[in-house]
């Protein structure tokens, strides 16, 4: 059966699922598999990006998929290595020819590479990709308030979309409150984590005893309870099924708090300060 999943409006109009499948390592015949998979059993929004180098098998999974196109939303990210404006519109470029695909619904530049500093050229370059008609919302992945501030002030372009590592180990509450009051959409990576102390954890699980729901459910809704979309890698059928039945029950006020305050300073994954970090 096909699971219907809610979806909210970014700034721009787009509309797009709470939840979306992660791609990550997904890769050839397997993750082709895994991702029509994932489209029969009801997810819409499809997340991959450049340095994943799986942008073909997405385009073939699109291809595959008895869903028409224009009913799936699908993502891919723009590398540091390409911010200047001429690779940017080369590199945009390129990601629909791997997918074979004429337009990218989400399009998000992948780290804002501080010192670099070409985020702006390349913010400008996505500008322009989508008034051709490649793109169809533009938004980033990483960037701190500062950061798309300062796209706004020198493009005139606010991102519809800010995707950052949000997970309870590491909430985000002040980001997700500037994303808000911003009205720019807030997409978690990782949502799940990938450490053994969340999907562990004695705290989620008894929230989860008390919902008879899995460990993963029960984040998943922690994550669409606080506004978030999420993107949880999975290449398992049953897996992907279980990610996305979560709106048949609710977490309340004290059961979202206690999970909440699981976060800590030093929750990042693999400790990636948009401040500093530059992908390559």
């Amino acid at each position: 059966m096909v699971q219907l999943i809610p979806e909210i409006t970014l700034n721009d109009g787009l509309k797009l699922p709470v939840i979306g499948l992660g791609t990550y390592k997904l890769k050839g015949k397997e993750g082709v598999n895994s991702i029509i998979s994932a489209v029969e059993s009801g997810y819409r929004l499809i997340d991959s990006a450049y340095n994943y180098e799986n942008e073909g098998t997405i385009g073939e999974a699109v291809r595959r998929s008895a869903v028409p196109r224009e009913e799936l939303i699908i993502t891919s990210k723009l590398p540091g290595r390409y911010q200047t404006y001429e690779k940017a519109v080369t590199t945009i470029q390129e990601s629909l020819y791997r997918a074979n695909l004429d337009y990218y619904d989400l399009y998000l530049i992948h780290w804002p590479n501080p010192k670099q500093d070409t985020y702006v050229e390349a913010w400008q370059a996505l500008i322009e990709a989508k008034k051709s008609g490649l793109i169809r919302s533009i938004g980033v992945c990483n960037f701190l308030p500062e950061h798309m501030e300062r796209l706004e002030k020198e493009t005139g372009a606010k991102p519809s979309i800010n995707q950052i590592e949000l997970h309870p180990l590491y909430n985000q509450a002040t980001q997700r409150k500037w994303h808000e009051e911003n009205n720019i959409a807030t997409e978690s990576w990782s949502p799940l984590a990938r450490a053994i102390q969340v999907l562990q954890n004695d705290t989620i699980q008894k929230i989860a005893d008390n919902h008879n729901k899995s460990i993963s459910q029960i984040i998943l809704r922690w994550h669409y309870q606080l506004g978030a979309i999420s993107i949880p890698k999975s290449s398992s059928p049953a897996r992907q099924l279980e990610n996305i039945s979560i709106f048949d029950f609710s977490l309340n006020e004290s059961e979202m708090s206690m999970i909440s305050g699981l976060t800590r300073p030093d929750g990042r994954i693999n400790h990636q300060d948009p401040a500093i970090y530059e992908e390559f």
